[in-house]
């Protein structure tokens, strides 16, 4: 019985518990969510791991990008990107790897990452088709399934499925003029897999036998936005709400089975449509989760796009969105480095943290309430252990002269702290 199946029926398990606990609400606002789907926790059956809740006014999560590619398929590097961006809170981590032992480096990453992990497993299917020296467009409906159980027979708590990309909405792609095409990988895969073959999304078609498999592990479906934008041009066009409409209906069906489902969204988003997308999304997916990729409110910001998904993603989930992708300041430019994972966590985190002051989180608030008091105090120490970096904040104010321990160089004897206090005494 999935977690799922087990809510519609009234039982508060041991993990409701933990998640109501965690989260600051009552087992029973989770229950209800998860029965609903307002609200996804996702953890394997087979991965001893803390269970990680989305949606359902749940605080907003954040997930971290891992992988190797085919330029650079050195597992220590993406070991230790996993170990840095869970130091600094990320809430999951995706391994995205395209090139080495896959396999392995899922059992090496599952057994070090204390958080949930997801993975893409139509990347997986691509470097097979490699291997093997031939297409991934020769590849059969039965090699990708054979790929997704065992992604699930190892752990992987959630999958990114590009379920939504179908014949139909590859004809409508190509009838639109987009500027920049579609940024989704798994998504440009299985589109061009429709072109060749002539046939319909195996993901689509076999559904139901994918749901089963997934409701065998307990674990959560992804659905992935296939045709996302890479442009913010060509945001919020006829061919990304076509792929909305039919998530909301796969949505509706894996509810049915009792299987935890989210959704996906852009992508490239200017600023004055972050808004309407997340109503658009909650309104056509029945309040699904949704789990957005920044999204950068610009198109030039390559070098700084973890500030551009920064601004794009607290406004997204002050207004609906429930779980972060980060975007490094290597978006777009090559595979980040570990310190550009943490500059990534780091600017998602504020991002999901300042939405949360918004929606009302009193835990979030009273973080914030709690440095202030530190910072009125000149109290030093105890305010950079409640940021949100402490490391940077305390490289800076090692930085300054002995004689200066405790004022900051900025405002010296003018200092506007000092003369509050002066005033109030």
């Amino acid at each position: 019985m999935t977690r799922v199946e087990q809510a519609a029926k009234g039982l508060i398990s041991d993990e409701v518990k933990y998640v109501a606990d965690k989260e600051g609400v009552t087992p029973e606002h989770i229950r209800c969510g998860v029965a609903d789907g307002s609200i996804v926790i996702s953890r394997n059956k087979n991965h001893d791991v803390a269970p990680l809740a989305l949606g359902g006014g749940t605080t907003i999560k954040i997930n971290a990008n891992i992988g190797t590619s085919s330029s650079k398929a050195c597992v220590e590097d993406e070991i230790e990107k996993m170990k840095i961006a869970v130091e600094y809170g990320a809430n999951a981590i995706m391994d995205l790897s395209t090139a080495g032992d896959t396999e392995k480096i899922r059992e090496m990453i599952l057994a070090q990452c204390a958080v949930n992990v997801g993975t893409v497993p139509l990347y997986e299917m691509a470097l097979k088709a490699r291997q093997q020296q031939k297409s991934v467009l020769d590849m059969g409906a039965d090699e990708l399934f054979e790929i997704i159980e065992t992604h699930c027979r190892q752990g992987i708590d959630f999958l990114t499925l590009h379920c939504g990309v179908t014949q139909q909405s590859v004809r409508r792609f190509k009838e639109v003029d987009r500027l920049a095409g579609a940024a989704s990988r798994g998504g440009t895969i299985m589109m061009e897999w429709i072109d060749k073959n002539r046939q319909e999304n195996p993901l689509y078609e076999h559904y139901d036998r994918l749901l089963e498999l997934l409701a065998e592990y307990d674990v959560a479906v992804s659905l992935g936005d296939g045709f996302r934008p890479g442009a913010i041009h060509d945001a919020t066009d006829r061919v990304q709400i076509d792929e909305l409409v039919i998530l909301g209906e796969l949505v509706k069906r894996a509810r049915q089975k009792h299987v935890g489902v989210f959704v996906e969204g852009p992508g490239h988003v200017p600023l004055n449509q972050v808004v309407a997308n997340m109503q658009i999304q909650k309104r056509l997916c029945e309040n699904a989760p949704f789990y957005v990729l920044g999204p950068l409110v610009t198109d030039i910001s390559p070098g700084y796009d973890h500030i551009s998904a920064a601004i794009g993603g607290a406004l997204a989930a002050m207004s609906g969105a429930d779980f972060l992708c980060y975007v490094t300041p290597a978006e777009h430019l090559r595979l980040p480095t570990v310190d550009d994972v943490r500059e990534g966590v780091v600017a998602s985190r504020i991002a999901a943290h300042a939405a949360d002051i918004a929606r009302g989180n009193q835990k979030a608030l009273a973080w914030d309430d709690e440095l202030s008091r530190a910072k009125m105090n000149l109290d030093w120490d105890r305010m950079i252990s409640l940021c949100i970096d402490p490391r940077k904040a305390r490289e800076y104010r090692d930085s300054l002269p002995a004689n200066q321990e405790e004022l900051c160089s900025m405002c010296g004897e003018f200092c506007a702290i000092k003369r509050t206090r002066e005033i109030k005494r």
